[in-house]
């Protein structure tokens, strides 16, 4: 009985542990442009520019954010390009779970089409359904970011494909791609790869700090 009772114990104390928790403690976080002085930025959700046709909950400045690691991190890509001749175009990166219960209201909201250009293939419910959103998002640990190539005089970077388009062009490996195309997904694959990050099968330009510091928190403070 006493060993079951301990087991019990240690079973519900790892239970504790491995459980995800929400926080607004953004003591370890930073702004971007703190640690890169030549990044641009187009935070979409911050603008009505996005698949909902709003701006997001949370989203209360043009700012992107990041834990220090990421940040560090993200720095050591944006040096490796620079030396390539590009420079970085950041979309998104911390995100308030205010923010990713938005998109799901959204997405449970049958009168609310938002911008259809984003899913064109595809039916609103099916966003959720199929994972391209989720309830909970990587980038509300803080660790995750958003972002695409620009050449150094702030022109275009041809990658087959933009931003938050829910579609299998958005694949990294999509077959269809041209050869300059495929090339220059390659070029910031290869730099966040070597920088400690990692990609996800369904956005070229999402990419996770393989080490994050909070992998089971998060967080909830405005971007402002």
């Amino acid at each position: 009985m006493k060993k079951l009772l301990l087991f019990l114990l240690l079973f519900c104390s790892i239970q504790i542990t491995l459980a995800s928790q929400i926080s607004c403690d953004k003591s370890d976080f930073v702004p971007i442009y703190t640690v890169i002085d030549d990044a641009v930025y187009d935070i979409r959700y911050y603008s009505s520019y996005n698949f909902t046709g709003n701006r997001i909950n949370g989203y209360k400045a043009p700012i992107a954010y990041m834990t220090r690691d990421g940040a560090k991190a993200l720095s050591i890509a944006a040096n490796d390009l620079r030396q390539k001749g590009y420079r970085l175009l950041i979309w998104d990166s911390y995100r308030p779970q205010k923010a990713v219960d938005n998109f799901v209201e959204w997405i449970n909201n049958p009168d609310d089409k938002g911008n259809k250009s984003f899913y064109p293939e595809l039916k609103k419910s099916d966003l959720l359904k199929g994972q391209y959103i989720m309830a909970k998002s990587g980038h509300s640990r803080g660790s995750t970011v958003d972002l695409t190539l620009i050449k150094k005089d702030g022109s275009f970077v041809d990658m087959g494909g933009t931003f938050d388009l829910f579609s299998e062009i958005s694949h990294p490996d999509y077959k269809k791609l041209s050869k300059l195309q495929k090339k220059n997904r390659k070029i910031l694959h290869d730099a966040m790869i070597k920088a400690g990050f990692k990609g996800i099968d369904s956005e070229w330009w999402h990419f996770t700090l393989e080490k994050e510091p909070y992998p089971d928190t998060y967080f909830n403070f405005d971007v402002e």
